[in-house]
């Protein structure tokens, strides 16, 4: 079934996907160059996936498309195929549409088995047939409509160069709709001069549904929920998220919480907020669903939020036993664990040790759209990954991220996923000891992708000026270049760090080389030992068990 699945789709591997996403908004007045960029973190232990391409093409008419199930690989059924699709790479296409997605589940009842759409399919279907975000939410609804929608509930990112929406989806099982019925759902588009985020909690409440302009939604929107008597009252006091997935405990700690931590960063006032992310207060108040930024976003800011551990807050992942011996940020999962029958939990921040791969999509409509849509793409945690370009207009992906033989099981070194993967896990255990040299790295990789970013542009505007093939060559060639000299200092990172922090100790250097002795041996080893929390955390546990006697 796997190489069949392969064959078909080609370009995308297959990856078991849990409910554990996030996704960030920011209208193109609220970022600093008239951007609009939107983020996605597909976060699912045991996930792989290559860099997706699908590239342009005409279909002769009567031509069929199977559709197999984007997570599991389960054949689903066909539709019939677009007579011209476009070319997409990663979650972006040509016209700079860039479709990302948070599960949030919602009922269950409402989940339709018989239909052939699963979310992940509908995302890169819509991809290679959308040219606006708009006629995306258009082909989106109505493929689902037509076809039937066979997922959980699920918030949709949809964005192009000009627009940003939010959507959210749902089925309507077998049993439960009435005979033309087969999803539900409501788009909003976000305002230019805000941030927006959506992680695997249902996110949109009230709507005006007289705002025909910015706002859409399915004609049984209402409807559906009344007739299961979810809801009972006026349709403008109609909620979504309270009729089709009522935020509970998890849903507020675990998933908004990384909503609340980005508004955070940017918003004051967000302590308001503070009690509906925690999540144990019943009466909390809700958070928005976006909020004006006190200042301008650039993508390097968005990036950073991508990175968050939530520092700085009361959720942050320090001061408590769980941060090991190197006050590392990151927890095992599951999410809860239970001690002498009682139930507890681990926080959830954005960045997390299980993502596959994430990305910061940046949309420009004041260039020509080959050139205007960049992914910033990363095949691991975000923040143990230099995150590299890749332009909406690419047609052939560097090794690192289409690797022939590296799958989920199978290390390459020549594979992106495998070797920030290998890095990141040596890190992750000794963070506050070995974290300060991945991040040079990473950032200074970084920099100079955003230094050069102006000067590639230019050169690539003048070019395609008059050969827009060749420009689009260019743009290509460069962001290949950029991720193998990315992959290549990864590799230069792992065999550093094996070096410079073997056995908890650390060997000294001066101006990038390991130190020697007079007679060319190592030079003597520092030996930090624990971390102040951890020798202080010791010591009140066990008290004067390790007490050194007086002399």
């Amino acid at each position: 079934m796997k190489k069949l699945v392969l064959t078909v789709l080609g370009v995308c591997l297959f990856v078991v996907a849990a409910p554990a996403c996030t996704n960030f908004i920011v209208g193109k007045k609220a970022s600093v160059d008239g951007s609009v960029i939107c983020t996605y973190n597909a976060d699912s232990y045991g996930m792989f996936q290559d860099l997706c391409h699908f590239p342009a093409g005409k279909h002769a008419q009567g031509e069929m498309r199977k559709v197999y199930d984007w997570d599991t690989g389960v054949y689903h059924g066909q539709i019939p195929e677009a007579a011209v699709t476009y070319n997409v790479v990663g979650n972006i296409n040509e016209y700079q549409v860039t479709i990302g997605e948070t599960t949030y589940g919602g009922r269950e009842e409402m989940v339709d088995s018989t239909g052939i759409l699963d979310y992940g399919s509908l995302i890169y279907i819509t991809l290679q047939r959308s040219r606006s975000a708009r006629e995306a939410i258009s082909i989106m609804t109505s493929l689902a409509e037509t076809y039937g929608y066979n997922s959980e509930g699920e918030t949709f990112t949809i964005c192009d160069a000009n627009e940003a929406w939010i959507m959210e989806m749902m089925g309507c099982a077998a049993d439960r709709r009435a005979s033309k019925e087969r999803v539900v759902w409501v788009a909003l588009r976000v305002p230019d001069d805000v941030i927006c985020g959506h992680a695997n909690q249902s996110r949109i409440g009230k709507f005006n549904m007289k705002d025909k302009k910015n706002v859409l939604y399915s004609k049984n929107v209402v409807s559906y929920a009344r007739k299961n008597g979810w809801f009972t009252g006026k349709d403008a006091d109609f909620s979504w998220k309270m009729a089709y997935a009522k935020p509970d405990f998890m849903g507020r700690r675990i998933c908004d919480a990384r909503v609340w931590s980005f508004f955070n960063r940017f918003k004051s006032g967000m302590d308001r907020y503070l009690p509906w992310a925690l999540g144990k207060d019943p009466s909390a108040e809700d958070m928005p669903l976006w909020v004006v930024p006190d200042r301008k976003l650039s993508v390097q800011d968005v990036e950073a939020a991508m990175r968050d551990h939530f520092e700085g807050t009361p959720l942050a992942l320090d001061g408590d036993v769980a941060q090991g011996n190197w006050d590392s940020p990151y927890r095992p999962t599951p999410l809860t664990f239970e001690v002498d029958g009682k139930k507890y939990f681990n926080e959830r921040p954005t960045s997390t040790q299980q993502t596959g791969f994430s990305y910061v999509s940046q949309m420009r409509s004041w260039l020509p759209r080959e050139i205007g849509g960049v992914i910033w793409w990363g095949n691991d945690d975000g923040n143990m990954v230099a995150y590299t370009p890749v332009y909406c207009s690419m047609t052939e992906r560097p090794e690192c991220y289409n690797t022939p033989g590296a799958d989920a099981v199978t290390f390459s070194e020549k594979n992106a996923f495998w070797v920030c993967n290998w890095v990141s896990n040596m890190v992750y255990p000794r963070y506050s000891q070995m974290f300060p040299s991945l991040a040079a790295v990473r950032d200074s990789l970084e920099r100079s992708y955003f230094e050069a970013q102006p000067q590639i542009e230019s050169r690539v505007l003048d070019l395609y000026q008059s050969d827009k093939a060749a420009a689009v060559r260019l743009l290509n060639d460069y962001s290949v270049e950029k991720a193998q000299q990315m992959l290549a200092r990864w590799r230069q990172l792992a065999l550093y760090l094996i070096v410079k922090y073997n056995d908890m100790a650390v060997k000294p250097e001066k101006d990038g080389k390991f130190l020697r002795t007079e007679t060319g041996i190592g030079a003597t080893v520092g030996r930090p030992g624990y971390s102040e929390y951890a020798r202080k955390a010791l010591v009140r546990e066990t008290g004067d068990k390790f007490l050194m006697p007086e002399e």
